[in-house]
């Protein structure tokens, strides 16, 4: 399977513009610049949607892990935090909240870790990755 994405800019890097556009059209022409990403302007930004990919990547592989383990979540929350620091990506941080019938804190966590070690998007990354969880 490949997917793609392409970005187009436009001038400087600092005053100029640019759209971002998926293969499924989600983001069609979606605006970013450097105030949506360092400052509180119009549009999105890569760190923003690496947050996206790894929250909702993660989520989706401990649905998994969980059904693999015999359990099946009613419901599973990820929010995803993501750190940029001297020009890298220093940290991402998931924050989960989750009700998964019969599961015992012990289960729960080790699905969790499990998870967060195997996601495509945590193995794609070099930086620190962890978690909080919390079953609800």
């Amino acid at each position: 399977m490949i997917r793609t994405a392409s970005a187009v800019w436009n001038g400087s890097g600092k005053e100029g513009n640019g759209h971002l556009t998926t293969q499924s059209t989600v983001l069609n022409k979606t605006q970013y610049s450097f105030n949506s990403r360092f400052a509180d302007g119009i549009g999105t930004n890569p760190e923003e949607l690496v947050a996206a990919a790894h929250a909702g990547c993660f989520t989706m592989k401990l649905s998994f892990v969980l059904g693999a383990a015999g359990f099946t979540p009613e419901t599973l929350e990820t929010t995803c935090e993501i750190e940029l620091r001297d020009g890298g990506i220093t940290k991402s941080h998931l924050t989960v909240k989750a009700k998964v019938p019969g599961i015992s804190e012990e289960q729960f966590q080790a699905c969790v870790k499990d998870a967060e070690a195997n996601c495509p998007i945590s193995k794609l990354y070099n930086t620190t990755i962890s978690s909080d969880a919390a079953l609800v």
